[in-house]
């Protein structure tokens, strides 16, 4: 840029002298308008002018700035597969996440109104409605407003839909928002929804949505010995991917049954990043009502596996961890009692549990370390009077090892339980950037 001013102070006072040598007004205008056009092209920052010879021409849908900058899930993005759906008969597995555009709208309901025909609902853990507690069984029902039945693939251990409830149905839509822990059941009913799908050969629509745990990977890799509905595959507690990305390591490494190959169609989320930050327009379960609580699921959910109680049954399930042992040793305390809807039956019901509140926790800290928080886990087992009841039988189903529990009660450091995580961890985050559709 120094040499262009040089040039332009150089000739730049040659108007001046053909001014004087009774040159015209407008020749000297016209070096002038020159001089300016140059001296503010050359001032320009490199990414104003052209970016490698490309030019990014925005989309009739996506004009504004703020458009641009908005996250958009794929449900919203009706264009770009309403057609699709035309003249088909759809199945939806779907909850009450599965909504449209920004008045929320259930999304069955939206298509229904434009035309689309859709044949059977689906629903997980928690019911089509999101109405049913923790683990509890949810039966086949009708839709009242709709009409449509509702197959249950919660209930009775019917994870998998049958070649009988997929009769008729020429493709299915997989609408459910994540909250990027493994021990969460929605991916169990995904992969199992992948492979009728494959057997039945329908294809399978993922309208794919924002994982807001998606910033990090960490914790311990499954062992398969240890599958479970909490946990199919050997991927860590979190995991990093969205619905759509996670769908496609499972095809691609050959997880559904006999190897069989869903094929599948994605809506993608729009403007997403794995570092984007995202907050739930729709509570993505019963007792996973805040923005805290999912970013300190993958974290506190392992307590499930220990007779402490983590807060069902109270308004902060989740944020909260406590015994009625642990008095005297804390001054929190909570009392958890049965609420509909939530947890009828929650650990240590209508006793008053002291223990550790999590309701103020800076969850910076998370997106800063980009690890679980093993502490409090650590610190209660220390602090808890009875050790051998401690955990139960379901905290390895939980870990997907029975590394972490042994690890604990040998008083391992917890630099010594994340390094006994490696290489399995470091190749993990390797194999996933095959997969990942988002920077």
């Amino acid at each position: 840029m120094q040499h262009d001013f040089l040039y332009l102070r150089k000739y730049a006072v040659l108007p001046l002298k053909l001014g004087l040598l009774n040159c015209s007004i407008n020749i000297f205008m016209k070096w002038i308008k020159v001089f300016l056009q140059f001296t503010i092209i050359s001032c320009l920052p490199a990414h104003q002018t052209l970016a490698h010879g490309v030019i990014h021409k925005p989309s009739k849908n996506n004009t504004s700035k703020k458009y641009k900058e908005k996250i958009i899930p794929g449900a919203d993005q009706t264009y770009l597969y309403i057609d699709y759906l035309k003249g088909k008969n759809i199945g939806m597995v779907i909850n009450q996440t599965s909504v449209i555009g920004k008045n929320l709208t259930f999304s069955v309901d939206s298509l229904l109104n434009r035309g689309i025909i859709i044949k059977k609902i689906f629903g997980p853990e928690h019911g089509f409605r999101g109405n049913a507690s923790n683990g509890e069984s949810v039966v086949n029902t009708v839709d009242p407003k709709s009409g449509l039945p509702v197959i249950s693939l919660y209930g009775n251990k019917h994870y998998k839909p049958t070649p009988e409830d997929l009769k008729g149905i020429d493709l299915v839509i997989f609408d459910i928002q994540d909250v990027g822990a493994r021990f969460f059941t929605y991916l169990s009913t995904l992969q199992y929804v992948m492979e009728a799908c494959a057997e039945n050969n329908i294809e399978l629509m993922i309208l794919d949505r924002p994982n807001p745990n998606g910033f990090y990977v960490d914790g311990p890799i499954l062992d398969t010995v240890n599958r479970s509905f909490v946990g199919l595959n050997p991927i860590p507690i979190v995991y990093g991917l969205t619905i759509a990305e996670y769908a496609q390591m499972i095809n691609g490494e050959g997880w559904l049954k006999n190897h069989v190959k869903c094929r599948l169609k994605i809506i993608k989320v729009a403007n997403y990043t794995h570092n984007s930050t995202y907050k739930l327009p729709i509570n993505s379960s019963p007792n996973l009502n805040t923005d805290q609580s999912v970013l300190l699921y993958p974290s506190v959910c392992l307590f499930e596996g220990t007779s402490l109680s983590l807060g069902r049954g109270t308004v902060l399930p989740f944020l909260q961890i406590g015994h009625p042992d642990l008095k005297g040793k804390y001054s929190y305390s909570f009392k958890p009692v049965s609420i509909p809807g939530m947890s009828e039956e929650p650990p240590q019901k209508n006793k008053v549990c002291y223990g550790i509140n999590l309701d103020n926790y800076d969850t910076g800290n998370i997106r800063t370390s980009k690890k679980i928080n093993l502490t409090w886990l650590i610190e209660l087992y220390n602090a808890f009077p009875d050790k051998e009841h401690f955990f139960n039988a379901y905290f390895t189903k939980l870990a997907g090892t029975d590394q972490l529990r042994k690890q604990i009660e040998a008083g391992k450091s917890l630099e010594e339980i994340r390094a006994s995580w490696e290489p399995a961890l470091s190749n993990y985050k390797i194999m996933r950037k095959k997969y990942l559709l988002y920077p």
